[in-house]
């Protein structure tokens, strides 16, 4: 992994450009009964990226979990327990980058991810949609990113086999991130 940031973002000035939740979305799919998937977001999240004079960027973002909303209120409610985020005890999830480097058709964002209390690196393939002059209030840029983590990983080990093999829930959760960040004035 790599330690320092190495790769720039054209058009990305200088400065503080926070999330806006308004225009972005954190989501999630994860295997269900082993034959489809369950898609989910959290609607309560914050973040920035920090470009320094010199281009280079940092990310810094935080996930209120008990905004977790699947579509279904009971099964958001078991997400939320003991049995899987335990949100009452880590209410929130956090990614601070180490290093971002350009992969010549994108960029890797290498990070440090922490949920339920277990921080493990973590690697986000984004894809930067450039810069926007805004609608009035100032400049914003677009960013694609995802990532596949295992739940087990991050002490969510629960497992509601099934009968003919399988589980009801699968170890891998892809998370996916569209966001569009603002430049602070």
């Amino acid at each position: 992994m790599t330690t320092a940031t190495t790769a720039t973002f054209p058009g990305l000035t200088a400065g503080t450009w926070a999330i806006d939740p308004v225009h972005s979305t954190v989501g999630f799919t994860v295997r269900h009964l082993v034959v489809s998937k369950v898609r989910g977001n959290f609607t309560n999240f914050s973040g920035a990226v920090a470009v320094a004079e010199d281009g280079t960027a940092a990310v810094s973002a935080e996930i209120a979990v008990d905004s977790i909303d699947t579509r279904n209120s009971d099964r958001d409610a078991h997400l939320k327990s003991a049995d899987f985020f335990e949100a009452e005890k880590f209410p929130t999830a956090t990614f601070t980058s180490t290093g971002i480097r350009s992969t010549g058709k994108g960029y890797v964002v290498d990070g440090e991810f922490t949920l339920r209390g277990v921080t493990k690196p973590v690697e986000l393939e984004l894809e930067f949609n450039g810069v926007n002059p805004g609608m009035g209030n100032g400049p914003v840029a677009g960013f694609e990113a995802t990532t596949v983590i295992n739940r087990k990983d991050f002490g969510i080990s629960i497992d509601m086999p099934l009968e003919g093999g399988g589980a009801v829930v699968g170890d891998k959760i892809t998370i996916n991130l569209e966001i569009e960040a603002a430049l602070q004035a």
